[in-house]
């Protein structure tokens, strides 16, 4: 990353320690792999493969109910071993599942490696949230969060970007390559992770309640209970409109990556500026904004899909994805920022495995119905997502009275630069 660049990430997120950078460096060069991936494997599946689309979409959806699964499995052991020895293990899974999808070529084989995935993707979330908020005192977390987001979105979008030249469905050799790039991607990380200090664990004995204790914080529930549905209806269409583009209104490979470049691109621009907007201002009318607006942006996307084609509707999708990029830089330092606030320090991997359920939970829902729906009547998708988003805004705003008065609000940063 060029001086300049570093120099104005740091004046928007100051006081980070460099343990930190370090490890958002890692998330940017996986997510980077995931972004040249993750967009083109429903077409894999569906236009190179031949699997159905329902069918694919259900592929999807076992690589959350995996995580669905494992997550809460890994709150456990990150508690007692350790979050950087589970990323380090969530890694070494991921990089293997994504490197077998070069060999897929039934559906079966489809649904076992997407099950490998999602063993991965499970731990790796718990793992890498307890690790960033172990790294960073409590007046910073909104900060680290939207550095992450920032890291992951920026790889996504380079990544899809890239990957929108390469891939090809005249050439499965090409899905191949991406895969391989993938794979590698989590191994880069996992190297980096020596040089991020493990944060310090309370002994065992202090472990009050496991996971009784966690599902008695209703506040945090409800926040896990409205993440799914910010999942579900957000953020896994917008894994279904790469194929609904392609196949609906003949929008090309190419422009499928700029559309996602799009997402990413306003998202790392508008992200840490989005963070420091927060800061002083209350944490749930912020929230509200975002489901709201990805309700929009499908409607936005409904509109090119009912009157464009090729080109045009190619542009109009990439301003949908910009305006869902927009809306997606409220969530880490509000939602995820609460919910490390939420937890309880010794049950902290426990709390942060349930609170990435909800996503794999989220994307278990979203694929399998948005798939079963493009299948079915493509345009309905879209009205509907809208529909549950402006339901789940609603939600968010109603949830601010069950907070504690001492949490409704984001701290302001200690230091800025």
């Amino acid at each position: 990353m060029p001086a300049r660049a570093r120099q104005r990430l740091r004046s928007l997120s100051p006081g980070l320690p460099r343990a930190v950078w370090t490890l958002e460096a890692g998330t940017l060069v996986n997510f980077f792999g995931s972004g040249i991936a993750f967009p083109f494997l429903l077409i894999y599946l569906h236009n190179v493969r031949g699997i159905g689309l329902g069918t694919a979409g259900l592929v999807l959806a076992t690589m959350g109910a995996t995580g669905v699964v494992v997550g809460p499995l890994a709150g456990p052991l990150i508690d007692r071993a350790g979050a950087r020895v589970s990323l380090a293990g969530a890694l070494l899974v991921s990089a293997l599942g994504f490197a077998s999808l070069a060999l897929v070529q039934e559906a079966w084989q489809a649904f076992l490696v997407a099950a490998a995935i999602g063993v991965g993707t499970g731990t790796f979330w718990p793992s890498i949230s307890v690790l960033l908020i172990g790294l960073v005192p409590p007046d910073k977390r909104h900060s680290a969060f939207a550095l992450q987001r920032v890291a992951l979105n920026l790889g996504i979008g380079l990544g899809g970007l890239v990957g929108g030249f390469v891939a090809t469905t005249d050439s499965p050799t090409s899905f191949a390559i991406l895969f391989l790039v993938d794979a590698a991607s989590f191994l880069a990380m996992a190297v980096l992770l020596p040089a991020v200090p493990e944060p310090r664990l309370p002994p065992a004995r202090e472990l009050p309640g496991g996971y009784r204790a966690v599902l008695r914080d209703r506040p945090f529930l409800s926040l896990v209970c409205l993440n799914v549905l910010y999942v579900a209806a957000g953020y896994a269409p917008l894994e279904l409109l790469p194929v609904f583009a392609k196949n609906e209104t003949a929008v090309s490979e190419r422009w499928i990556g700029v559309i996602f470049f799009a997402n990413t691109a306003t998202l790392v621009l508008a992200q840490l500026p989005v963070a420091r907007l927060v800061e002083g201002r209350r944490r749930m009318p912020a929230l509200a904004t975002m489901p709201a607006l990805f309700a929009l942006s499908w409607l936005v996307v409904l509109a090119g899909g009912l009157w464009l084609e090729t080109t045009a509707a190619a542009l109009v999708f990439v301003a949908a994805a910009a305006l869902f990029g927009l809306a997606s830089c409220v969530h880490g330092p509000t939602q995820a920022a609460l919910v490390a606030d939420l937890a309880s320090p010794p049950l902290r991997g426990r709390y942060m495995a349930l609170s990435s359920t909800s996503w794999e939970v989220g994307f278990v829902v979203g694929p399998a119905l948005g798939g079963a729906i493009l299948a079915a009547a493509p345009l309905l998708l879209w009205p509907a997502a809208a529909l549950v988003c402006l339901l789940a805004a609603s939600w968010t705003l109603a949830l601010e009275r069950a907070l504690p008065l001492s949490l409704r609000v984001t701290p302001a940063s200690s230091a800025h630069g």
